[in-house]
C-alpha cells in the first residue's frame, strides 16, 4: 500500500474500544507512514462533560497499545496525552493529515482554521464514515455503555 502522508494526526477518548475506532485507526495507518494519536486525558474528558462514566486513562492508554501491537503498528505510532481538544496539531508543522469521523470532521476543519492564524499549512481532512451497528444507528461508546450494543454494534436489548 502506498502511504499518502509521513505524519497523520488522529486523536479521540477510545473508551469502550469498539469498531469504528479500529476502523478509524485503520485509515489513519493506511494513509499515514506514522501516526500521531492524542488520548484525552482524564481532565479533558470531564471537561468534555461526556454523558456516562469513561474509563481512566492508564485503562484506556493500555487497551489502545494493545490494539496496535496486535495490528504491528506500535513502532510507527507516537501516543500523547490531550489536554484540550486540539492536541499538537496547532503547532507541529510536520503534520499532512488528520483522520476523523463524520461526527468530528468540524473539529478538523476548526483546527486548519487555527492552523491558518499559526501560519501552518492545513492539513488534508479524511473523514471515515460513521460505522453502523446491526439497526443501522451509529456504533458508539454512550450505546455501549447505555448497554444497547456490544463493541461490534450487535445489539443487546431487543
Amino acid at each position: 500500500m502506498n502511504r499518502s502522508f509521513k505524519i497523520v494526526a488522529v486523536g479521540g477518548t477510545f473508551d469502550e474500544f469498539h469498531k469504528g475506532h479500529r476502523i478509524l485507526l485503520q485509515k489513519a495507518f493506511e494513509v499515514g507512514e506514522n501516526v500521531l494519536i492524542g488520548l484525552c486525558t482524564d481532565d479533558l474528558v470531564e471537561k468534555l462533560g461526556k454523558p456516562h462514566e469513561i474509563a481512566p486513562f492508564a485503562v484506556r492508554l493500555e487497551e489502545l497499545k494493545g490494539f496496535l501491537r496486535e495490528c504491528g503498528w506500535l513502532e510507527r505510532a507516537e501516543i500523547v496525552p490531550l489536554y484540550d481538544p486540539y492536541g499538537p496539531t496547532l503547532t507541529n508543522k510536520h503534520f499532512e493529515a488528520i483522520v476523523v469521523s463524520e461526527e468530528t470532521e468540524p473539529r478538523a476543519h476548526e483546527i486548519n482554521e487555527k492552523r491558518r492564524v499559526n501560519n501552518l499549512r492545513p492539513l488534508r481532512i479524511i473523514v471515515i464514515d460513521m460505522i453502523l451497528a446491526e439497526n443501522c444507528q451509529a456504533i458508539s461508546t454512550t450505546r455501549i455503555r447505555r448497554l444497547e450494543i456490544d463493541r461490534e454494534g450487535k445489539l443487546l436489548k431487543r
